[in-house]
């Protein structure tokens, strides 16, 4: 059927039109090539940016912002991508990094190189139905092999950890301060870690990341506690409270106006200071029973009256106000405090505590910092850098690095890195194959293929000859050596755990099965019925605006 030729039904010779004039629409082989080689142009715009020794891309939006990143996530988001295909893959990106927070790039690759194996087949007239199927079967294989291949760990292994998220760094801006930011990633992930019932729970939400311009990456320092992005609001205040008793408000400490209209008519002076002292009052006996229950830091979610302000100062207590949600929740899990609605519910059970709090200027910027906490469930890391744009991109490293020592603590199961497990999965997929025959066997050895794609990209984005790498590596695994991956500072193959490149066993399992979800997902589609697009042509030289004219889909 011709691309812009509607859906057409004949009755009895009179041709019936069923869509819309203008909708386009395309069928069968056609819609399938169509997507795949939207795809695959994805796949391969990311594919330079995999491994160590990946390239970065620079983005530039429509308001000339600019990101400089290798991260996949980050770019697929920042390209504003229009074919729905490619939004698809770039679903894939984030729900893998939504979940595990690592491989990104990986997924997208595979999910790439999936369909360009698939295509080959489609040539040689397999159903996508029969190529969907092996996929399948495969992908269930792929995830045994890994769950076999990979190690158990000890959390407690503080090296192996710091390994974990150092190979999630490399090739990143931060490559040369990688061991210093995986130390801290180590840290912070362990110390906000908790046992809920036998299995640990490590919620990176509640790692706090500030960023401020100076200094160098090696000033980046982890926080006991949390740094709130506010400052004193009352100079009278005292700057540094040492053993602080700290009160969080969800409440406003100024007199707030009725719910309801309400008018209050004056007719004598007397009665108007009698009003404002009536206030006064009000806001000094909230400062009292502050002090009472012995608190000397507030922390208030919302405003705090000037009158309130200045009978704080008077007593030595330090507030900050309009505290953001997040960040109150963090001061309860780092401090131990309760966050109060109304103030005469306040006890002195309900007050945190915090070795200091001080406001401290930071690039120009002052901050409160609540350090010395006992045992803290919330921590921060305040990130320095030259450079913005390096800031951006270390905040993003360092939140890789995080999720792959917290994807360890919650599922202690690593991999080699370096296209070792990949290779392992290939080598154990061709065997399986033969075992499935028929046509469903040449599904299994293509998603091979596929799998095998991640060490030869690891490969051609070092400068070596991927063929070369590819036979060595084929080589090595079938002498049974399966923790064998690419070391592309070497260029040879090596052993990946005695180089130390290890990769999460669920960030694997996490992008096989989201690249196979995706592109199953597009070799199902035989037909893309687009609806005609508005188009707004403005008039020139007094002519009359044309609005709703139909133009063609453009796919």
């Amino acid at each position: 059927m011709p691309v812009s030729e509607p859906m057409i039904a004949q009755m009895g010779g009179i041709p019936v039109l069923i869509l819309k004039e203008g909708t386009t629409r395309r069928t069968g082989r056609e819609a399938i090539r169509l997507n795949i080689m939207v795809a695959r142009a994805i796949s391969e715009a990311v594919k330079t940016t995999l491994g160590p020794k990946g390239m970065d891309k620079m983005l530039i939006d429509s308001l000339g912002d600019i990101t400089v990143s290798n991260d996949g996530a980050t770019i697929l988001d920042e390209m504003d991508v229009q074919h729905p295909i490619a939004k698809l893959l770039v679903e894939v990106s984030k729900a893998q990094d939504d979940e595990v927070g690592d491989g990104t790039t990986t997924a997208v690759v595979l999910a790439g190189e999936l369909l360009r194996e698939a295509e080959k087949l489609l040539a040689k007239n397999i159903h996508p139905t029969i190529i969907v199927g092996g996929y399948k079967k495969a992908l269930e294989k792929s995830v045994e092999i890994l769950k076999n291949l990979s190690k158990k760990i000890d959390i407690n292994d503080k090296e192996t950890l710091k390994h974990v998220a150092s190979t999630a760094m490399h090739g990143k801006v931060v490559a040369a301060v990688k061991d210093f930011f995986s130390e801290i990633a180590v840290d912070a992930v362990k110390q906000v870690a908790e046992k809920v019932g036998d299995k640990w729970v490590a919620d990176i939400d509640y790692i706090q990341i500030i960023k401020k311009q100076g200094g160098s990456l090696f000033d980046t320092k982890l926080v006991y506690g949390v740094i709130i992005d506010k400052e004193v609001v009352h100079p009278g205040m005292p700057k540094k409270v040492e053993k602080a008793k700290i009160a969080l408000l969800n409440t406003p400490l100024e007199v707030e106006k009725t719910e309801i209209d309400a008018e209050i008519r004056i007719s004598d002076p007397t009665q108007m200071e009698l009003f404002k002292e009536e206030e006064v009052k009000m806001l000094r006996e909230m400062v009292e029973k502050i002090k009472g229950v012995g608190a000397n830091v507030v922390f208030c979610q919302k405003g705090i009256d000037d009158m309130a302000q200045h009978y704080l100062a008077k007593a030595g207590i330090l507030a900050v106000r309009r505290v953001k949600k997040s960040d109150m929740e963090k001061l309860a899990r780092a401090t131990g405090a309760r966050i109060v609605t109304k103030i005469e519910d306040l006890s002195e059970k309900d007050l945190g505590y915090a070795e200091v709090v001080e406001e401290r200027e930071i690039a120009g910027e002052k901050m409160v910092f609540v350090e010395g906490c006992k045992n803290p469930k919330a921590v921060s890391i305040l990130i320095r850098g030259g450079l913005e744009k390096i800031i951006d991109e270390a905040e993003r490293s360092l939140e890789d690095a995080l999720s792959v020592v917290a994807d360890v603590i919650e599922e202690p199961y690593i991999l080699p890195g370096g296209g070792a497990s990949e290779a392992a999965v290939a080598k154990s997929l061709r065997e399986y194959a033969a075992k499935v025959g028929g046509k469903e066997q040449l599904a299994i050895e293509a998603f091979a293929n596929a799998v095998e794609s991640i060490p030869r990209t690891l490969a051609e984005n070092s400068g070596l000859d991927p063929i070369d790498i590819i036979a060595e590596l084929r080589a090595a695994h079938d002498k049974g050596l399966h923790s064998y991956g690419v070391d592309v500072f070497e260029g040879k193959v090596m052993d990946m755990y005695n180089r130390n490149v290890i990769e999460p066993l669920v960030v694997k399992t996490h992008a096989l099965r989201t690249s196979v979800e995706a592109a199953s997902m597009i070799l199902r589609i035989d037909d893309i019925i687009a609806a005609s697009k508005l188009e707004e042509e403005k008039g020139k030289g007094g002519k009359e605006e044309k609005f709703g004219e139909e133009g063609e889909s453009e796919f």
